[in-house]
This record gives structure tokens, sequence and C-alpha cells, in this order.
């Protein structure tokens, strides 16, 4: 087992960073679900401090959406400046980045493996191939691939802000995500909390 399963145990939910492998009961998070190490031992609890807390739920947001401190920081500056609350724009940024919209599509069994379909030229973007996997898609936008062939779309639920033309292998995002079209385990309020402090 190597060190992405730790952090879903770490963190105590899936976060699907292994595609296919955490649907299946290979997923050491459905094997063993309890944290990682001698502080993980089945049924004894971990006190935490407010800022405890704020800071996992900080580094799970990371881990999960796959970014690193610097590029969060920036998703988090950007939020912070919307007239709407700071932590569903937070969310509605990282929702609407090109790699993660690409996972979202069923394009990519993972984030990281839709990150590298963009770093290496394979998505299109409004007709344009894109390399950088941190742009922001806007309404109308629309997403393809470069070329059919490499794509092995897999079956997921289309969240209600994308449309998916399944036979064209298009994708458009149809409106900006609501907190409650975002399926994810964070809480963005701990989040805002964290960097207020």
């Amino acid at each position: 087992m190597d060190n992405v399963c730790r952090k879903c145990r770490k963190f105590g939910n899936k976060l699907f960073l292994k595609g296919e492998r955490c649907l299946s009961p290979k997923c050491s998070f459905t094997r063993r679900n309890y944290a990682p190490g001698s502080q993980g031992v089945k049924g004894k609890t971990v006190r935490r401090s407010e800022f405890g807390v704020q800071l996992r739920e900080k580094q799970k947001a990371k881990a999960e959406y796959g970014l690193r401190e610097g590029q969060f920081s920036r998703f988090f500056r950007d939020a912070s400046r919307a007239q709407t609350a700071t932590g569903e724009e937070l969310l509605s940024l990282l929702e609407r980045r090109l790699d993660n919209v690409v996972y979202r599509l069923g394009w990519a069994t993972s984030r990281n493996q839709a990150r590298q379909f963009v770093l290496h030229r394979k998505i299109k973007l409004n007709d344009k191939i894109v390399n950088i996997p941190s742009v922001v898609v806007k309404k109308n936008d629309v997403i393809e691939p470069a070329r059919k062939n490499f794509l092995n779309p897999q079956k997921t639920t289309l969240p209600s802000w994308l449309k998916l033309d399944a036979k064209a292998l298009q994708g458009k995002v149809v409106q900006m995500p609501a907190r409650e079209d975002i399926e994810t385990g964070i809480d963005e309020q701990l989040i805002v909390e964290y960097y207020n402090r």
C-alpha cells in the first residue's frame, strides 16, 4: 500500500485518489477504515484542538483535489475576493478546474489521471488544446478530447452543472456549480476559519 491510500485512511474519507481501486474490495479504506500508524488503532480516539481540526480539513481538501499549498492559497485568495460566500466560492473554483471537470465527465478514473490527460495535451477547451490543469472553466465552455480514440469513458454520475454528449464525446458547462451540486465530504467553513484565524 502506498502513500496515496494512507491519505484516505488519515482523513477518514474515501478521496478516490486511486480511481478504480477505490471502488474495489482491495481499497485500503474499505479493509481498514481507521487511521494509519499506532495512533489509528481501532477504537482509539485522538483529541484535536480547534486549530488541528481546521488544518486537517484544509489538508483533506488539498489531497482530494491534488493541490500544493501555494495553489490552494491562491484559490482561497480568489474566493475571498468574490461577492458570494467565501467557502462556497472556493469549492466552486476547485470544482471548475479543468482537470476536475475531465474527472467529473467520467473520462478519467482519478483526478491525477485527468491532470495527466490535460498536461499531455489530450484535452480541448473551446476548440483549443489546453495543457494547464488549473484553468477554471466558465459557463458555456465546451470540453472535448483532442483525439477520440484514447478515451475509455467511465460510468459516473454526472453533476447537474455539466452536460455530456456521449456520442460526440463533448462536455459543456451549463451553469456554475452551487454548493448542493458539489459532492464532497469537505466542510468549507472550517477552511475559511483556518485562513481567517
